[in-house]
């Protein structure tokens, strides 16, 4: 093994001590079920927000946006317009009234719970269909991250894959089974504080060393010269249908913030609805400031990669090529360490919200009310289940897995987006109706991007279909079948007055 090797290894085993250490702090201040499962309610608006930020930002954020940028240009980066703009909204519009209408029906801690005691679903489908669909999606979506665990220590050092996946996973699973929703919820902290502090300094040092933005510019366009494209037009070098159908999908992605599960736990846990305006003012400084250096790094690369003559193969690992080159060995290996933190941070995060659907709604449906030892240690295992059965899928590192989650955004955000936003601000909706829409906005989503005849007529993001479908679904069904019980009246009533005190 190379000294430069032995520095990253070091910095990163430096990092996985730091994340273990967190979650046995963690594991101190967790006593209950609800506390395993959502932190007593008690998070400050500062965890709140980074928690939801690096939870939903996996290695995509340090790989797939800088790689799409290096690759395609700016018009890519209309994704991050579109996530910048959901984080805000996210937490303006949805955050206050959840926090206070979860803790009105009932103390609901999951959305499922919330889904059933908010419409009074005596047939508990709602709660049982969306469990189902939170803990499959997220299964594969554990497994993708522990693929790219794999991957990732098979490139960087050349170790085997599976050496890879059992290190990231049993690191990830320390933690989340020791400290909790508290645990993943501070872990995930120290992650998006690391992985803003590389895709500032990337950015940076390259602009430095090239010798400032003027260079920059005029190296990337000589490199657009060359090889025929427009990386520097937000439109791909001219406003035509295609590049229309590509900016509308990119702000699409703004869309699935609404209906993610892992998400909306932190607007669940913070621990009143007034500290929302603030952990709104972090969580969307941190995403726009994490996006700008992912864009900032693609487009540098581009520069960085044309002076020296040598075009990358594989353009995902222009963030890591470049802080292998600007950086000492340590620090390099602090820059990797970010990587793993983004895909540690998302599959903490999603370990966590499949314990609370195995405990809370699906495990609920038969035993209701567990003692609080029981529902702790209940998703305690239900966090090692799920490791184990994502391990067990990810053996295979071209596991059609990866195929699934490049639309589970999408599935996600068009089954619940709709229905959280109607169940908050329309007293009409029914029960039978945010089932049926969940139901045709998961079914529209799932068809528009598995069926390629209908990507080659209309290239649009799957998810402006699903999420259009599921309201319109919803809102006849519910306006054809029987009102709200008067008692649901009351408590919409009681969730509006509380949000509007100050």
């Amino acid at each position: 093994m190379s000294e430069e090797n032995v520095y990253q290894l070091v910095a990163i085993l430096l990092y996985l001590l730091l994340m273990i250490g967190i979650g046995f702090y963690a594991y101190r201040r967790t006593k209950t079920g609800k506390e395993f499962l959502l932190a007593g309610r008690d998070l400050s608006p500062r965890v709140a927000a980074l928690s939801a930020g690096a939870s939903d930002m996996s290695g995509w954020l340090m790989m797939g946006l800088p790689g799409a940028l290096y690759a395609t240009g700016l018009i890519e980066s209309w994704i991050a317009i579109g996530l910048i703009l959901g984080t805000w909204l996210n937490w303006k519009i949805v955050a206050p009234r959840i926090r206070v209408y979860s803790e009105i029906t009932e103390d609901a801690i999951t959305m499922p719970a919330f889904f059933e005691r908010r419409f009074r679903d005596r047939t508990r489908l709602l709660r049982s269909v969306s469990a189902v669909i939170i803990l499959l999606f997220f299964i594969f979506y554990v497994a993708s991250m522990m693929v790219a665990s794999g991957a990732f220590f098979e490139s960087a050092f050349g170790w085997p894959y599976m050496t890879g996946v059992l290190i990231v996973g049993g690191f990830t699973l320390l933690y989340t089974v020791f400290g909790g929703f508290l645990g993943v919820s501070l872990t995930d902290v120290a992650q998006g504080l690391l992985m803003m502090a590389a895709l500032i300094a990337v950015p940076v040092m390259a602009t430095i060393q090239l010798g400032g933005p003027g260079e920059v510019v005029s190296l990337i366009s000589e490199s657009d010269l060359q090889a025929g494209l427009e990386h520097l037009s937000f439109t791909g070098g001219g406003m035509t249908t295609a590049s229309a159908l590509i900016i509308i999908s990119g702000l699409a992605w703004g869309l699935g913030y609404f209906g993610q599960p892992h998400i909306l736990a932190r607007h669940f846990a913070i621990r009143d609805h007034k500290e929302v305006k603030t952990a709104r003012r972090i969580g969307t400084g941190w995403v726009g400031i994490s996006m700008l250096g992912a864009v900032l790094t693609g487009l540098i690369g581009v520069a960085w990669f044309q002076r020296a003559g040598q075009p990358l193969d594989n353009a995902e690992t222009v963030f890591l090529e470049l802080s292998q080159i600007l950086f000492h060995p340590f620090i390099a290996g602090l820059v990797l360490a970010a990587v793993l933190a983004a895909i540690m941070s998302t599959m903490s995060s999603q370990l966590i919200v499949s314990s609370s659907a195995l405990v809370e709604d699906i495990y609920g449906l038969f035993k209701r009310n567990p003692n609080e030892r029981t529902q702790l240690w209940l998703g305690r295992g239900s966090v090692v289940l799920v490791s184990l059965i994502a391990i067990l899928i990810a053996q295979d590192p071209d596991a059609t897995v990866l195929d699934l989650v490049g639309f589970a955004w999408a599935g996600f955000g068009a089954a619940f987006g709709p229905m959280i936003l109607l169940a908050l601000y329309w007293r009409r909706v029914t029960a039978m109706g945010a089932l049926a829409g969940m139901v045709a906005g998961a079914a529209v989503t799932y068809i528009w991007g598995t069926v390629p005849a209908i990507k080659e007529v209309i290239n649009l993001y799957e998810i402006v279909p699903g999420v259009l479908v599921n309201f319109a679904v919803a809102i006849v069904v519910s306006l054809l079948t029987a009102k709200p019980a008067p008692e649901i009246d009351e408590e919409f009533t009681r969730m509006e007055e509380t949000v509007s005190t100050k």
